[in-house]
């Protein structure tokens, strides 16, 4: 290798300091500065500058130079994929269609080379088109050197007639990606992509090419079971030196989770357009105004303003950030003397059915641990629409796949009867409605099922009692994926009158099975602890007077 792509000097930091620092991007062949040169020549109808002249902000060109500048030794770029993070407003559409011209009539281009717009659906792939589009027909030059398709309702293509590079938009459907090598892929706002397919077609496609670049521009998103959510813990490892790998590029703007979101110089880290004008200052200073008293506009804020990445829920019935801190290995041995409550969530039609025991320990703690059964016909369509891998839990042991398009009751009662044969199980609690007949056999054979009508009120007190344990750090778990996704997929309506809480779905393809599994168990075993009195305490002695 000639240079490195430069990193951040501390590995205790994930943000881009060297973005604004000056110090020296290598260089040492002149494609970085030409580059920034053919960009600079570029036209935009929306650019203030003397004849329209396409606006490359400081920070841009360096981010530029810190792509194109460093390569090995044969003249192959060093920089192959680029994760670059930064909120709206920012003008990384801009960037991006500029960068795919680049490499459709620029410098960087390659005879009948690919070049692909991607993106979640059509409209969003069709934004970035258009921007490209718009800067060729600034120049009356380039317009005679392309042409464009982009007609209403058909394929968006633009074809630079000298060597027949083409530059495409494409979105969704993944085995329509299938067999294309591109040259350059500007992945577009992943966050918001369901399944894997379309990103994994459009890796396989670059691997093919020896100097395909693939840019990821992005906000921050949801959830971390997500494509997106995998490349933004790579790219924060890479950041902060975790993971050492000059090929990925992390461009990380983004506020700390415990930094101010309304100190203003906060604003301006995450948003390094801020200081050239964009986004507008004013239109943040509104937003965040509205945002003081809005819990959901504080989370949208800092998602897209602030590129905070958050959880699944806009209103969370609690910060995950504390439910991690109390992830344990857990010894289940240690368990089997602990009195166990069982919560179950049956299924009916093609959802997901949830075990989830809550043993309760001498010092008012609560380990939970659960079962998730979910159906098996097309698990692959249901983990793209649910955004979840949920072949790879099962292969993990954490999940039970059940054949067929809805769940076996009966595979479920014999994980309940293998649960009451290992642990002191002192409760098994069902709503009624979905499993009368399974109750009945278990009562039928002396096992302790209780009804738990999920009523509203059972339900508020339920979702309180996880609520509170999970705030005062009484909760123990080993960390279980499917549950953690369950509990981040938590809306937590508040009634103002009653105080009860109602846990329930932000949209219809979420799953909390679990969760409400898990209210339903922690419930019972904290009414136990309350429930226990002096009369009854076998540790209890004397005589007592009230």
């Amino acid at each position: 290798m000639l240079d490195q792509p430069p990193s951040n000097r501390s590995e205790q930091t994930q943000y881009p300091d060297w973005v604004f620092d000056e110090s020296d991007i290598p260089d040492p062949l002149g494609y970085g500065q030409r580059a920034v040169t053919f960009l600079k020549r570029l036209r935009h109808p929306n650019s203030s500058a003397p004849g329209h002249a396409f606006q490359l902000a400081p920070w841009q060109e360096r981010i530029v130079r810190a792509i194109y500048g460093p390569r090995h030794a044969d003249g192959r770029r060093i920089v192959q994929t680029v994760f670059l993070l930064v909120p709206r407003g920012n003008r990384k559409t801009s960037l991006a269609a500029a960068l795919a011209l680049l490499h459709t009539i620029g410098p960087e281009r390659e005879a009948a080379g690919q070049v692909l717009f991607a993106a979640a659906d059509r409209e969003q792939a069709g934004i970035g088109f258009r921007e490209a589009a718009n800067i060729i027909r600034e120049d009356k030059r380039l317009v005679a050197a392309t042409r464009i398709y982009d007609a209403f309702n058909s394929a968006k293509q633009i074809v630079m007639l000298d060597g027949k590079t083409t530059l495409r938009a494409i979105s969704s459907d993944g085995g329509a990606a299938h067999g294309l090598t591109p040259a350059f892929t500007l992945i577009d706002e992943i966050h918001v992509w369901k399944g894997r397919d379309l990103w994994e077609a459009l890796k396989s496609g670059a691997a093919k090419i020896d100097d395909s670049l693939t840019v990821i521009a992005t906000t921050a998103g949801r959830g971390s079971e997500t494509v997106a959510a995998e490349q933004f813990a790579y790219a924060r490892d890479v950041a902060s030196g975790k993971i050492v790998n000059p090929a990925y590029l992390p461009i990380l703007f983004q506020a700390n989770p415990d930094d101010d979101w309304q100190d203003e110089k906060i604003w301006h880290k995450a948003n390094p357009g801020l200081a050239h004008g964009f986004p507008s200052l004013k239109g943040l200073r509104t937003l965040a105004n509205e945002a003081e008293h809005r819990p959901a506009d504080k989370s949208a804020f800092l998602q897209f303003n602030l590129n905070v990445w958050q959880a699944n829920s806009r209103d969370p019935l609690f910060e995950m950030a504390t439910y991690d801190r109390r992830a344990f290995d857990i010894d289940f041995a240690d368990l089997e003397d602990l009195s166990c409550y069982l919560g179950v969530d049956m299924s009916i039609s093609g959802d997901l059915t949830a075990v989830v025991a809550a043993w309760r320990h001498d010092d008012d703690q609560i380990t939970i641990h659960p079962w998730v059964f979910v159906p098996g016909e097309d698990l692959k369509g249901r983990s793209e629409r649910d955004g979840v891998p949920y072949q790879r839990w099962a292969d993990e042991g954490l999940i039970t796949i059940c054949p067929g398009p809805i769940i076996d009751h009966g595979t479920v009662e014999d994980q309940i009867r293998e649960l009451c044969a290992t642990y002191q199980v002192q409760e098994i609690a069902f709503d009624p409605h979905l499993a009368r007949a399974t109750m009945q056999r278990l009562f039928d054979d002396g096992l302790p099922t209780v009804e738990f009508r999920q009523t509203p009120l059972n339900m508020g007190v339920a979702a309180g009692d996880l609520e509170r344990t999970v705030n005062g750090e009484l909760i123990r778990h080993s960390g279980h994926a499917a549950l953690r996704q369950h509990f981040d997929s938590v809306v937590a309506s508040r009634n103002d009158t009653s105080g009860l809480i109602r846990m329930h779905k932000g949209k219809r393809t979420d799953r909390i099975d679990a969760a409400i599994a898990a209210a339903m168990a922690v419930n019972r075993a904290c009414a136990a602890k309350t429930n226990l009195s002096k009369y009854n305490d076998p540790e209890a002695e004397g005589l007592f007077i009230f």
